[in-house]
């Protein structure tokens, strides 16, 4: 006929009769009248600060929950923040929650998720929290880098190195992360013809930094991608117009050439060109070994042609000693004397000397 129920310290009993909530009961020993046995007790413990029921709307609707249990209904465009004992605890989506304030000190900060972007001296805890990735959109903006933010399609902010938390499901949110440092293309392995009909291959490299984040997104999908297909197309172009000794020779001329070409294209795309260069010309195998053979007869005739300079100009100095030689025949007489001094370093001679020199007398060998 009566029923018991006990709550200890540390306790609370929700109390239901058929299916309608009754109330909370405090701490001690309670008795009621229930002869048909339609009393129905939960204990639940204050000591989890959350209220997780089944019947939480019935409860919260019944208005007797009592001052001990704190309820948060949120609209759907609304959010909350909870904070425990001074630490942060979670982010409440659109809903009904409930939590024990007899042993914790519990703070709620409701906030309008329409306004889309979360601004909070405390964000760096709430985006570390456990469940933030599910309702929030996280950018993290690093040193050298800008961050763009468009909502709905249109363009909303210019975000500065830092970190940025949105609301998700209020708006279709869009988030760029813009590298502004110098950046390069590695453009390698391009099979190009030149004028005179001689397919190579080249390797280069563009060095660029984008100037306009916002111009860098909105142009194309993948600036950066663009301004590779751009350079390719500008390769073919300017390498296509040249024959192959003028490449071999004028690289550095290329690589101008190919930075003037992609100028334009690249301010379209919010990006300028730091720098252009070919890294590489690679002809294929059998015009490699015709190049050497050009190479190797062009060193034999410089080779030639050096060899005839030096015996022309040998000749040259001979006959202008012998002209000499003639018109004096005192240094005729020294030049005598000069190769009979080698001879006789080599031999014994026996050299007999008269007015007439050398070619009138004898040269006895002993």
């Amino acid at each position: 006929m009566f029923k018991r129920i006990k709550v200890k310290l540390h306790e609370r009993a929700l109390l239901f009769r058929e299916g309608d909530f009754l109330g909370v009961l405090q701490p001690g020993v309670h008795w009621y009248f229930d002869p048909l046995l339609k009393l129905r007790s939960e204990i639940v413990s204050p000591r989890d600060p959350w209220l997780v029921h089944d019947d939480l709307d019935l409860m919260v609707k019944s208005g007797k929950l009592g001052s001990e249990v704190l309820v948060i209904d949120l609209k759907d465009t609304e959010r909350a923040l909870v904070w425990i004992d001074g630490r942060f605890a979670r982010i409440l989506d659109a809903g009904r929650y409930a939590l024990w304030n007899t042993e914790y000190a519990v703070r709620v900060e409701i906030v309008d998720a329409r306004v889309m972007q979360l601004v909070h001296a405390e964000l760096p805890v709430i985006v570390r929290a456990h469940g933030a990735a599910a309702l929030l959109e996280v950018l993290h903006v690093e040193p050298g880098h800008t961050g763009l933010w468009f909502r709905d399609g249109a363009y909303q902010a210019t975000l500065a190195p830092g970190t940025y938390a949105f609301w998700k499901g209020v708006g279709k949110l869009k988030l760029y992360d813009v590298d502004m440092k110098e950046l390069v293309l590695d453009i390698s392995g391009q099979e190009i013809m030149t004028a005179d009909k001689v397919t190579l291959r080249l390797n280069a490299l563009v060095a660029y930094r984008i100037t306009d984040p916002l111009r860098s997104v909105m142009e194309v999908e993948g600036s950066g991608q663009a301004l590779y297909r751009a350079a390719q197309l500008a390769l073919r172009e300017a390498v296509g117009a040249k024959d192959l000794d003028t490449l071999l020779t004028g690289k550095e001329a290329l690589a101008g050439e190919l930075a003037a070409m992609l100028a334009p294209r690249a301010a379209e795309l919010g990006i300028a060109v730091v720098t252009a260069g070919v890294r590489d010309i690679i002809l294929p195998g059998d015009m490699k070994d015709l190049m050497n053979k050009v190479t190797e007869a062009k060193k034999a005739a410089e080779a030639s042609l050096i060899t005839r300079r030096e015996e022309t100009a040998a000749m040259r100095m001979q006959a202008n000693t012998a002209k000499i030689l003639e018109s004096s025949p005192t240094l005729m007489k020294l030049k005598e004397l000069e190769v009979l001094e080698k001879v006789a370093g080599k031999a014994n001679l026996t050299v007999v000397l008269g007015e007439e020199g050398l070619a009138n007398r004898v040269v006895k060998l002993l």
